[in-house]
């Protein structure tokens, strides 16, 4: 697994990516992947109940390194508004190509800065914004 430092790193491209939109951005590490990893990416999203965004605005990049398996899950008001269907495909390559060179910290926060670009133009950072979900990566336990 990540060390701490690692897993600041991470965090803090959360914060900067959130930074200017009202989207939420959060990153799972998984100890282990059996089967799909987009299937179990769409299963932790709704167990965290990142679905309960006011705007369905939460992306979940999902990897599961031990298994070197990876997903991305966008709720559906962010599949509305991105018109690009190779998008989330591209941002996972971009990550995985990191993740080839076992340069996961990197290829997780290019991964996350990517998302936070399009997430910027979609849903621009409101007035009176709430971090909704907490930007300290998850470790499955």
């Amino acid at each position: 697994m990540l060390k701490k430092e690692e897993l600041d790193k991470i965090s803090e491209s959360i914060r900067l990516a959130e930074s200017d939109t009202s989207a939420e951005i959060r990153v799972y590490i998984a100890r282990h992947c059996k089967g799909s990893p987009l299937e179990t990416a769409h299963k932790v999203f709704h167990q965290l109940k990142m679905d309960a965004t006011e705007l369905r605005n939460g992306v979940l990049i999902y990897l599961s390194p031990s298994d070197h398996k990876a997903a991305i899950y966008a709720d559906e008001g962010i599949n509305a508004m991105i018109d690009d269907s190779d998008f989330w495909q591209e941002t996972l390559d971009l990550m995985l190509s990191y993740f080839k060179k076992e340069l996961i910290t990197e290829g997780v926060c290019k991964g996350v800065g990517k998302v936070g670009e399009v997430l910027r133009s979609c849903f621009p950072l409101l007035e009176n914004d709430i971090n909704e979900l907490d930007n300290e990566v998850i470790i499955e336990e």
